[in-house]
């Protein structure tokens, strides 16, 4: 298999932050959900050993935790924001968070970062062919790669591979974006390629969140390849070569250029979806099993439906621009 040669002035590396978890000594749970924003829902259940919870949610973009109430400390908080919701920010935006869980002396449990090869340079058998060779050099004990495809149609619907164990505090996942959103019928999958995943826990992501805050936006991308060039690093040399050897062989051509091309990357937001796929999607996803349910049952069908007549008399503000971009949409100009 030929060594892919990335070039970073012709194919698109992007960076994402993907995901923030973090602990509140003394902050009101209103004051948390005021930072982050958006609409949030009182839970019925406890979150992660908190008896109170609140919780975020904005259709398909991602699921926002909030517990406190602890006994033994009332007024903790703790606030977990999965890659749909902070995938959405932009740098400015993470670092004014980072420097208010600082100001508040708070702990970061989780962050993950997200480089993506968008054109696939390095595929993913080129990964695992130079583990397997001893080619890798890793604080990781071990790799796994998870292969998914469907059984009905043979085709591909995933593949990662895993640098570390889920208990560890550092994690790599090299897996490919494309085939993980076509699964999921999401739009733009074809602008993507192979994502590279580190995720950062407890320790780690302190210290990966209070570096951060320390750095200019435009120095985040250094200081992240160099932690993913410390944590896993490809050079050319063998498993029975003795450790000195091991740290002091040239790097392997597509790693050096792959890693360098992330040094280009530019920040990306993914794109928002219409407000009206984004609605079908939450109501196909969380609400239409109860309905088929519901419309199962005697008479089930009629309730549904009364409950939609009587739904419209009750129509916010934000159900009447969905009404109204949907119009404006279908809407054939006069020739």
């Amino acid at each position: 298999m030929s060594e892919a040669s990335p070039d970073s002035n012709t194919h698109v590396f992007t960076l994402t932050m993907d995901w923030l978890a973090f602990t509140l000594p003394d902050v009101s749970a209103q004051e948390v959900m005021r930072q982050i924003g958006g609409e949030w829902t009182k839970g019925k259940a406890g979150f992660r050993g908190y008896p109170l919870s609140w919780i975020l949610t904005d259709t398909s973009r991602g699921v926002g935790m909030l517990g406190t109430g602890a006994p033994r400390q009332p007024r903790e908080v703790h606030a977990d924001l999965s890659a749909g919701i902070v995938s959405r920010w932009d740098l400015s935006r993470v670092r004014n968070i980072l420097q208010w869980i600082k100001h508040h002396e708070g702990h970061v449990t989780r962050i993950d970062c997200a480089l993506d090869d968008r054109q696939a340079v390095v595929p993913l058998q080129l990964v695992t062919q130079a583990a397997e060779t001893g080619q890798c050099i890793s604080r990781a004990d071990r790799i796994q790669v998870i292969r998914s495809f469907s059984l009905h149609k043979g085709t591909a619907s995933g593949e990662t591979i895993y640098f570390g164990s889920p208990q560890s505090q550092t994690l790599l996942r090299v897996y490919d974006k494309r085939l993980e959103l076509l699964a999921k019928k999401r739009p733009g999958a074809e602008e993507y390629g192979i994502r590279w995943e580190l995720e950062f826990k407890q320790d780690r992501a302190q210290l990966c969140g209070q570096t951060l805050v320390g750095l200019e936006e435009q120095d985040w991308k250094g200081f992240l390849i160099g932690l993913l060039r410390s944590y896993v690093d490809f050079r050319d040399t063998t498993r029975d070569a003795e450790d000195e050897e091991r740290a002091r062989a040239p790097r392997l051509p597509w790693y050096e250029s792959l890693t360098q091309g992330f040094m280009t990357a530019r920040l990306t937001i993914p794109q928002e979806e219409p407000e009206e796929e984004r609605v079908k999607a939450w109501i196909t996803r969380s609400v239409a099993p109860m309905l088929a349910a519901l419309c199962s049952l005697p008479n089930g069908q009629a309730w549904v439906e009364g409950a939609i007549v009587e739904g419209a008399d009750r129509l916010k503000n934000r159900h009447r621009q969905l009404i109204k971009n949907g119009t404006r949409k279908r809407k054939i100009p006069s020739s």
